[in-house]
C-alpha cells in the first residue's frame, strides 16, 4: 500500500508513520532522509541538490521529484511504502501522480491552538533526548532520566510554531482538497491520545 501522511507541524505525523511502517513492513521515505542520502552517495540528483544547497538556495522542485521518483523505484518499496514531508505542494503532488499511484492519504487533523499549546509546552534533554511537556512535569526543570536541565527548543516558541503553522497553512494544506477531490482522503483525529490516533489509522488503510 503506498500511503501519504499529512498534517501540521507537530501534529505526529513523523511518529504515526514510524508506526505504520513497522506494522506493514514497508519503508518510510522522508525527503530530508533521501537529499542527505543522495548527497553523501554523489548521485547525479544529489549533486545538483548539493549544488543548490552550498549557494544556501532551497532545493529546487524538479530536483527533489527526480529524487523521490528514483527512490521508489528501489526493491524495498515494491509492496508499498509511507511518504512523510512529500508531496508538500499541489505542483508536488501533480508531478507524483506521473510515477506514482497513491492508495491512500491520511490527514492528521488537530486545532491550531491545540498545536500551539502542545509545542509551546515541549521540553527536551540537550543530553539524552528525553522530550518532556510542562503540563506532566509538576513544575521540574531536570530531565528524569539523566537529571540534565530540560529546555525549550527554539523551533517549539509560540511565535515560531505560528509561524511554522502559516506556512502550512499555505503551501500544504490545499493538498488536502486535493485528494479529498480523489477520493484518497482520510482524516485522523490527531489531538487524541497517540495510542488511539494510531488504532484510527490502521482502521482507515483497512489494516
Amino acid at each position: 500500500m503506498n500511503i501519504i501522511f499529512l498534517g501540521p507541524p507537530g501534529a505526529g505525523k513523523g511518529t504515526q508513520a514510524v508506526r505504520v511502517c513497522e506494522r506493514l513492513g514497508i519503508p518510510q521515505i522522508s525527503t530530508g532522509d533521501i537529499l542527505r542520502r543522495a548527497i553523501k552517495e554523489g548521485t547525479p540528483t544529489g549533486l545538483e541538490a548539493k549544488s543548490y544547497i552550498d549557494k544556501g538556495e532551497l532545493v529546487p522542485d524538479s530536483v527533489v521529484i527526480d529524487i523521490v521518483r528514483d527512490r521508489l523505484k528501489e526493491s524495498d518499496c515494491k509492496n508499498g511504502y509511507v511518504l512523510d514531508g512529500f508531496p508538500r505542494t499541489v505542483a508536488q503532488a501533480e508531478a507524483l501522480a506521473g510515477f506514482a499511484e497513491i492508495d491512500k492519504v491520511i490527514d492528521i487533523a488537530i486545532e491550531d491552538q491545540k498545536l500551539i499549546d502542545r509545542l509551546s509546552g515541549r521540553r527536551v534533554c540537550l543530553s539524552c533526548g528525553g522530550t518532556y511537556h510542562v503540563s506532566t512535569l509538576g513544575g521540574a526543570t531536570t530531565c528524569a532520566k539523566c537529571g540534565a536541565e530540560l529546555v525549550q527548543r527554539a523551533d517549539d516558541k509560540a511565535e515560531t510554531v505560528l509561524s511554522r503553522l502559516s506556512v502550512y497553512h499555505a503551501q500544504t494544506a490545499p493538498l488536502i482538497s486535493y485528494y479529498k477531490e480523489r477520493g484518497k482522503l482520510a482524516e485522523v483525529d490527531g489531538a487524541q491520545a497517540m495510542d488511539d490516533c494510531f488504532n484510527a489509522i490502521l482502521n482507515q488503510l483497512g489494516a
